[in-house]
């Protein structure tokens, strides 16, 4: 793994774990094992390296929800396999911690890869759903947008309602509760 490699890779860990004022350019450094010189060959500063990483994170995210999303099966099967895909659930969600950093969401450049991939992922889930309405698989008059924005946030809520608690149990409930929803609309097609 080159230089450039390690320091983005090591940003993304650290901004997981510490947000964004935790992640000091020392910190990248030594958790990179690189050196101040080679940090700022690569990039230009903290913000451009943490720009670089939180875009990595949003492509890993959007690339894992998609394999789940776009499985065989019905809507509900696809969104299933989104809700119960492995995750590292104590350590939050690596876009969704994000959204929680002041520093991250203070600056537009660094919101905005946020911004994107959970917007994206609520389109996803919108169009998941609205396949499962064309198929009759779930009732016609289901407001998909609407109930991929409650998809998204029940996962987000399940990480925060985890880490809060110190139990993967708080989020597995909370993913339990959305399928029995998801699966008692689906019992009221019309």
């Amino acid at each position: 793994m080159d230089t450039s490699e390690r320091l983005i890779r090591s940003t993304q860990e650290l901004l997981r774990d510490r947000g964004y004022v935790g992640t000091s350019p020392k910190a990248i450094q030594q958790h990179a094992q690189a050196g101040q010189g080679s940090m700022y060959h690569h990039f230009s500063g903290k913000p451009d390296l943490a720009l670089a990483a939180i875009r990595r994170s949003a492509e890993e995210m959007r690339a894992e929800a998609e394999t789940a999303l776009a499985s065989s099966g019905t809507a509900l099967e696809r969104i299933d396999a989104y809700l119960l895909r492995e995750r590292e659930v104590l350590r939050g969600c690596p876009i969704g911690r994000l959204a929680q950093d002041p520093d991250v969401v203070a600056s537009e450049a660094l919101r905005q890869p946020v911004k994107e991939t959970l917007g994206w992922l609520q389109e996803r889930l919108d169009g998941v759903l609205a396949d499962g309405v064309a198929r009759g698989e779930l009732p016609a008059d289901l407001d998909t947008g609407a109930t991929a924005a409650t998809i998204a946030a029940v996962v987000q809520g399940g990480y925060v309602l985890a880490r809060a608690a110190g139990s993967v149990d708080h989020f597995d409930r909370a993913v339990d509760g959305a399928r029995k929803l998801l699966g008692a609309i689906s019992q009221h097609r019309q």
